[in-house]
């Protein structure tokens, strides 16, 4: 049997390493939105994963390179991490403590813009590794590491690199990027991610904007043509108007409605940090709001752009407009039937002049709850935490996950050292260290698991 007491009293005492390792990860900025420092964080991974005995390619793709390691163990049964080097852009900067690529210590928690989301995960996979091969001499299984570099602008070329070296990916089971506690500290465990659709629609109704003296009555508004085609898109009961668009909306089933009742209320923890008098549709909490926030496909307006929007005014009528909308889908929406569908929509409602350009999607993708693979990851948390884990279903986020599950078909569990509080796209991105100690000890032993379960 592996001793995992000696495993977490290494994962302690080397603490520090870990955070030094991790701080010199995050100070590598890697914002895939915009193209900075990618390049050279690819690298870096590279030489983290080569410093550990791992066979290590940077493999290009139309987009950003995705880092791939492979490592042997004593086993011929496979595990697979997935992860991302690339972070969200850190603006606006004016609402960080400290800079945001400058890895800084207070209170318990290291900040840093990709600390949680989702070079803190990397970290702890690779300290996790450490501690077990260090204790053991060896890793009990093979190890994979797939971490790309086009998470954060919805991984455009990752299905197709799954696709590409499915033979290589091939895992008998995948701990995906996130994972850690819920707002009373409680091990979560996610077993599947809804979907995405996400556009830009655009107006142009004239070369130039123009005085609203001048055009006000006369000459087409952008911005109004543009909140008028924005308006079709739901009604006032926050119903999607788009014929057919759930029409391949499978219901969660018994299994996933118990999943639900079981797991905590957390509305009023959810009110309390977001600042909301309530919920839509007036729902109260529990399994209702539970149902609602996974299994119910979404349409949001993420930003609106057009005219002048400084400082004191100016009386100009805008010629152009633009609005982020992304669409949360939910099993078995496809996300480029949906852009079909939306597309039409707007041609049927006569908005022919809107320009719908398609930003990138993701297919909803689930593990089953009864796998055994799930059971070994759940086991491993109660014994890292010491509390019964809270299993979700479904969360409302979107990730890659779908291609993984249909190419390799293999399931898919979550563990590391993510928190509520967490901040993650925002400013002032945190981890806790404490979870960092947890999260390392619950992926050691889903690694020392492995073997044990051949």
């Amino acid at each position: 049997m592996t001793d995992f007491a000696a495993i977490d009293k290494y994962i302690v005492d080397h603490l520090d390493d870990s955070m030094a390792e991790l701080s010199r990860l995050c100070a590598q900025p890697s914002v895939s939105a915009q193209g900075l420092g990618i390049r050279e964080c690819s690298e870096l991974v590279a030489e983290m994963l080569k410093r550990r005995g791992f066979a290590v390619e940077i493999i290009a793709t139309n987009g950003h390179p995705v880092v791939y390691g492979e490592a042997a163990g004593d086993s011929d049964r496979a595990l697979l991490f997935y992860n991302h080097y690339d972070v969200q852009p850190p603006e606006p900067l004016e609402l960080w403590d400290s800079p945001p690529f400058q890895p800084t210590l207070r209170d318990g928690k290291l900040f840093a813009r990709g600390v949680s989301d989702d070079k803190g995960h990397i970290q702890c996979r690779l300290s996790a590794l450490d501690a077990v091969k260090a204790v053991t001499g060896s890793y009990p299984c093979r190890i994979k590491f797939v971490i790309e570099g086009e998470e954060e602008t919805s991984s455009l070329n990752l299905e197709a690199f799954v696709k590409d070296h499915a033979a290589k990916l091939k895992a008998d089971g995948c701990v995906w990027e996130f994972g850690g506690v819920d707002h009373e500290g409680r091990p979560t465990q996610y077993l599947g991610l809804r979907g995405i659709c996400y556009v830009e629609l655009s107006v142009k109704t004239g070369t130039l904007d123009a005085h609203s003296g001048l055009g006000g009555s006369i000459f087409p508004n952008a911005a109004w043509r543009l909140v008028w085609a924005l308006n079709t898109l739901k009604d006032g009961n926050e119903r999607i108007r788009i014929p057919g668009f759930y029409d391949a909306v499978k219901p969660p089933s018994a299994r996933d409605l118990e999943l639900l009742a079981a797991l905590p209320d957390n509305s009023d923890d959810l009110l309390k940090r977001y600042g909301l008098k309530g919920f839509l549709k007036g729902m109260p909490g529990g399994p209702e709001l539970r149902r609602e926030e996974v299994f119910v496909p979404t349409c949001t307006i993420c930003g609106l752009t057009s005219g002048y929007q400084g400082p004191g005014s100016k009386t100009a009528l805008p010629a152009q407009a633009s609005a982020k909308v992304d669409f949360r889908l939910v099993p078995d929406q496809e996300p480029l039937d949906i852009l079909r569908k939306l597309r039409a929509h707007l041609e049927a409602e006569g908005f022919s002049d809107v320009e719908v350009n398609y930003l990138g999607g993701e297919a909803p993708g689930r593990t089953d709850p009864d796998h055994p693979f799930v059971k070994l990851v759940l086991d491993s948390a109660r014994e890292a935490y010491r509390v019964e884990p809270v299993v979700h279903p479904m969360i409302g986020g979107s990730g890659p996950n779908h291609v993984f599950l249909q190419a390799l078909n293999v399931p898919i569990v979550t563990a590391g050292v993510g928190y509520p509080g967490s901040q993650a796209h925002a400013p002032n991105e945190n981890m806790v260290i404490d979870h960092f100690v947890t999260g390392t000890k619950h992926t050691a032993r889903i690694v020392g698991r492995m073997k044990e379960e051949e």
